[in-house]
């Protein structure tokens, strides 16, 4: 009997990156999966890789997370093609750089949107059902920088902080129904938003030579891997954590751990 057999999990943000691993881990381990994008060319190509490719358990529908009425859509045809809804993994997010003075106010308004509204929308028409089915998970990806910033990403990190927050909230207004929410937070993960990142700031670099010196940044020496996230995301989803809700779990290849201090040789 795999994991999640029996399982239904909507993973929003699931045609890229952290979100189509956690998908197909989940998958893999039994669940029926719907994911959802925005982006119709890029949903369409996470189904062939997942559901045709690999003879994975996938539905994926377009939809904005910032979008209640997509949203409500969403979840009704989740419920309707699968019986209901036991596991939420709200993954989309989007970065965009700049200080409070540089950021407009529409791309501060586009970020919590999505990073930050986004996991309210999906909550809020899941939730009832998982409380038919008897309860449920919620893992939400926030970010190391819920916890700490760089500079000039002043949008982003409210949003991060805002999820962690959220997390929080809502692991204690739904414990009662046996729904159990967490927070994931990795630090530099290879991704589609990090490449995307890698070359904004490249200089004379290449995308990869970026990457490879931001994964100098972390103790282990490297950024991580989808699959590595996407581990810590089912296992918070599944049974094996039954008694854990409302934390903050970073996966972060030990960035938090280290001080910006050093002895001298």
């Amino acid at each position: 009997m795999k994991e999640f057999s029996g399982k239904v999990a909507v993973v929003a943000g699931g045609a890229r990156g952290i979100g189509k691993a956690a998908a197909r881990k989940l998958a893999t381990q039994g669940a029926a999966v719907l994911i959802c994008s925005d982006q119709e060319n890029q949903l369409r190509e996470a189904l062939v890789e997942l559901r045709e490719g690999e003879d994975l358990e996938v539905s994926g529908t377009q939809a904005d997370v910032t979008s209640s009425a997509d949203i409500a859509r969403l979840v009704d045809f989740a419920s309707d093609t699968y019986g209901g809804v036991d596991v939420l993994v709200n993954s989309a997010g989007i970065q965009r750089y700049g200080t409070v003075v540089e950021t407009e106010e529409d791309t501060w308004d586009e970020v919590l949107d999505v990073n930050l509204k986004g996991i309210y929308l999906a909550s809020k028409y899941v939730i009832p059902k998982m409380k038919e089915r008897g309860g449920g998970a919620i893992v939400n990806l926030s970010s190391v920088q819920a916890f700490a910033s760089q500079k000039g990403v002043a949008a982003y990190t409210a949003s991060k902080g805002g999820i962690n927050a959220l997390t929080r909230a809502m692991a204690l207004d739904h414990a009662e129904e046996n729904i159990r929410v967490n927070a994931v937070c990795p630090a530099s993960v290879n991704t589609p938003m990090l490449r995307w990142s890698a070359d904004l700031f490249r200089a004379e670099k290449s995308v990869e030579e970026t990457v490879a010196e931001w994964g100098k940044m972390h103790p282990l020496g490297r950024v991580a891997r989808v699959e590595e996230v996407a581990e810590v995301i089912a296992f918070l989803a599944s049974d094996r954590a039954s008694f854990v809700t409302g934390g903050e779990y970073k996966v972060d290849g030990g960035m938090l751990a280290a001080l910006g201090v050093t002895l001298p040789e």
